[in-house]
């Protein structure tokens, strides 16, 4: 029967006193650094991990980190939840994933049920209905780390790590622009979230400066950020109902993608195809339509930057007052050919 190696072997094989090697594994100031690097190095060899249950207790530490987001199937989101894992694991963190389904009733639940679980600190990408955050700002008064990605929040002091969503926007807009599209839509998500003010910015400096006009009436919003399927519907058939219709349409998210082109391929016809050009990490796209040029975002790095972020809050010996607002970069994936005149 496997049996794993203990701090007291590790003290037996090396003749130091547990205490010794126990602070030797913590990184005490107290082991002078020979020792640590003798320990580490059993350690490492012997394939020695320590006890999760026995360090939470004595450390009043869980040792797990809760993760809010509106939904694991978003190709986004789960991409973002591989960057999570790969640097929370590699702290010795556990995570908890909860989703929202973009309910502010569900996130106040499931936030309230992480803070139950004694998480060490929490991951939120804001659900598409939140704009009430007291049940945000209650638990991060009492102390607990909290760092927003992607839909963030900015009346919290803490770290909050995002994409470039106004540039991305912008490069989505100026690329059907210079496909030859003009009457370009815009299908936003909720007005209030963070990504679609900024997106909506995108799109309009794009149209300014190409000297065309921003109509308000080409505008829709879908307030539960693609989760409802009938309100998507509805904002396409709109668009298909216009007098003029739209040649093109940016879409402002990777849910509101898929919901667009399936709400096309349900109501639209042969005779008017608009170009679709709009953010997605979705690879499911090119099953529906080639013409559909996307806006990445770098999800894992997300995940990744956001989780180191949250572990520097949780170690941290002493209160932190300067956060950090983290930007990463987007890129266009092209594939809509040139417009036919």
């Amino acid at each position: 029967m496997f049996k794993p190696i203990t701090i007291k072997d590790i003290a037996q094989a090396l003749n130091l006193s547990a205490s010794t090697v126990s602070r030797a594994l913590s990184d005490s100031y107290e082991i002078n650094p020979e020792t640590k690097k003798r320990v580490l190095a059993y350690a490492e060899q012997n394939n020695y991990k320590r006890n999760p249950i026995a360090l939470s207790l004595k450390q009043r530490k869980s040792y797990s980190i809760g993760v809010v987001v509106c939904e694991v199937a978003n190709s986004f989101f789960s991409q973002a939840i591989d960057g999570i894992e790969s640097i929370a694991y590699k702290n010795g963190y556990n995570i908890i994933i909860t989703q929202t389904h973009d309910s502010y009733d569900r996130e106040v639940m499931n936030i309230k049920h992480l803070a139950n679980r004694s998480v060490d600190g929490i991951l939120i990408s804001l659900s598409a209905e939140t704009t009430n955050f007291d049940h945000i700002k209650k638990l991060h008064d009492a102390g607990l780390p909290i760092v927003f990605f992607d839909r963030i929040y900015d009346g919290l002091a803490t770290h909050k790590v995002s994409s470039d969503n106004r540039n991305g926007a912008k490069m989505a807009t100026q690329h059907l622009i210079e496909k030859g599209y003009r009457k370009i839509a815009h299908l936003a998500n909720a007005p209030h979230l963070s990504i679609t003010k900024e997106r909506l910015a995108g799109y309009r400096e794009a149209l300014t400066e190409n000297g065309i006009p921003i109509e308000e009436a080409n505008i829709t919003y879908c307030h539960h950020g693609g989760s409802n399927q009938k309100e998507v519907d509805a904002a396409v058939q709109y668009f298909l109902s216009m007098d003029e219709k739209p040649d093109s349409i940016f879409v402002a998210s990777d849910r509101l993608s898929i919901g667009c082109l399936t709400a096309i391929k349900k109501y639209g016809d042969k005779a008017y195809m608009p170009a679709i050009a709009g953010f997605s990490n979705s690879d499911v796209l090119d099953l529906f339509s080639t013409d559909f040029s996307s806006i990445r975002q770098p999800a894992f790095e997300m995940g990744r930057v956001a989780t180191d972020r949250l572990i520097q809050l949780i170690e941290s010996k002493y209160p932190v007052y300067e956060h950090e607002s983290i930007v990463l970069g987007t890129e266009l994936i092209e594939r809509i050919p040139g417009k036919l005149l």
